[in-house]
């Protein structure tokens, strides 16, 4: 079960750190290219439709899976408790990250054209981008030395 279970968590917390990663090296460069209002449409699109299985399964599927992982290191007395305990501490942060700022920006904006606001679209872009592309690459980065740390366990919780 915990071979399994540490499985999962390196499985789950690789697509987490590559979905961040993906907005990090093209989905916000390339919205860098396009107006205003493409920009505020299209991120508001992506925050709804990233409201899914596939996606919750991963979110919290790294975290579950990662605490799990530790939970059955612990009492089986195996080798990987360290990088287990490093990787949910990285993703811990990167969650207060996400609920902290990420989420907010995404329901603010979402709150800003649903209600027909009077705020430009300028102006609405101008608040959300800068502060989201910064805060996702930091989410970016721990979830990535979060899956890197899984991927040395893995020797250890699997041998």
């Amino acid at each position: 079960m915990t071979e399994i279970t540490l499985i999962l968590a390196t499985v789950s917390m690789g697509l987490i750190a590559g979905l961040f990663y993906t907005f990090s090296i093209s989905v916000m460069p390339g919205f860098r290219r396009i107006s205003d209002s493409a920009f505020v449409e299209s991120m508001n699109a992506i925050n709804g439709a990233i409201q899914n299985l596939g996606f919750a399964l991963s979110f919290f599927g790294a975290l579950l899976f990662t605490s799990a992982a530790l939970v059955l290191d612990i009492t089986g007395g195996q080798a990987a408790i360290m990088p287990v305990t490093l990787a949910l501490g990285l993703y811990v942060v990167a969650l207060i990250i996400t609920f902290g700022v990420n989420i907010p920006l995404n329901i603010e904006l979402e709150r800003a054209l649903a209600s027909g606001s009077r705020v430009s679209v300028a102006t609405l872009r101008e608040r959300f981008e800068r502060r989201w592309t910064g805060w996702n690459a930091a989410r970016m980065l721990l979830s990535a030395a979060a899956f890197v740390l899984l991927c040395t366990a893995l020797p250890a919780g699997i041998g």
